[in-house]
């Protein structure tokens, strides 16, 4: 377990000022800072909605501009980039040549991936709330502190958390296999966009495509009625699904890694 917290602060050492850490910060101020001008601006003529609905509208926002293509854009970029620091400097054998065991460096990685992802969306449970209280304090017509939205918040982007699972170990065993950024982001990429249209098109396999997993659950909650959020559980099928998928992903990926170190 020690070897495994070395490498991981050894990830964050090497990867702190990266975009990709970064924009794992900002990517949820930046959208947060916009919606909330956007309500605010908004303000008289969505001043009688309740409180409730005000809270539906402005996640729906904020999941609507990030959720379908952002965020994973973001998770594709973000495998890419941790990776990488790895090819740039020709370091996998030196990795592996370490007094650590393979698989901890490997897990490191990984969930080093998962990590940043997990800060974006914490950050944007933490920044929706917080600025759904500031736009109530600035604008007290919006009623949004008549109404503890946080748990609610919590369940949606921990959800959304785990629809991401499939995509983050997909990406993360292209990158083992090629080295270059074409391929990894390229098909990634493409795989997105067809799960959008699959999606859209309501194909009856699309619970065979990880990447459709996070579009399929913020349609779901911004498709919710109001008097059905007490019945939004933690766990649906698709974060399920993702989160299966990526565990039988991350146990070839450290076949693969492993033996790319012999070599």
């Amino acid at each position: 377990m020690r070897a495994f917290f070395v490498s991981l602060h050894s990830e964050f050492y090497k990867s702190r000022k990266t975009l990709a850490f970064w924009a794992s910060i900002l990517l949820p101020v930046v959208i947060c800072v916009l919606m909330s001008y956007g309500f605010i601006s908004r303000a008289p003529k969505i001043s009688n909605d309740p409180s409730l609905v005000l809270w539906l509208r402005y996640i729906g926002a904020i999941l609507g501009v990030m959720g379908i293509l952002l965020l994973p854009i973001l998770v594709i970029y973000n495998t890419y980039a941790i990776t990488n620091l790895e090819y740039k400097g020709d370091t996998w054998k030196t990795l592996f040549s370490l007094p650590l065991p393979k698989f901890s460096i490997y897990a490191s990685k990984f969930i080093y991936i998962v990590f940043l992802t997990f800060l974006t969306l914490f950050l944007f449970v933490f920044l929706i709330y917080g600025s759904g209280m500031l736009i109530s304090y600035i604008k007290p017509e919006l009623k949004f502190a008549e109404y503890n939205a946080l748990p609610f918040i919590t369940i949606v982007f921990a959800r959304l958390f785990f629809s991401t699972l499939g995509i983050i170990a997909i990406q993360f065993l292209m990158n083992l296999i090629w080295t270059d950024f074409l391929k990894p982001f390229g098909l990634g990429f493409i795989a997105l966009i067809m799960a959008l249209i699959t999606v859209s098109l309501n194909w009856e396999y699309t619970d065979f495509i990880p990447y459709a997993y996070p579009n399929i659950g913020v349609r779901e909650i911004t498709k919710i009625h109001p008097d059905k959020i007490s019945e939004v559980v933690l766990f649906d099928k698709y974060s399920l699904y993702s989160s299966l998928f990526a565990l039988v992903i991350f146990i070839i990926g450290y076949f693969i890694v492993s033996k790319k170190a012999i070599k």
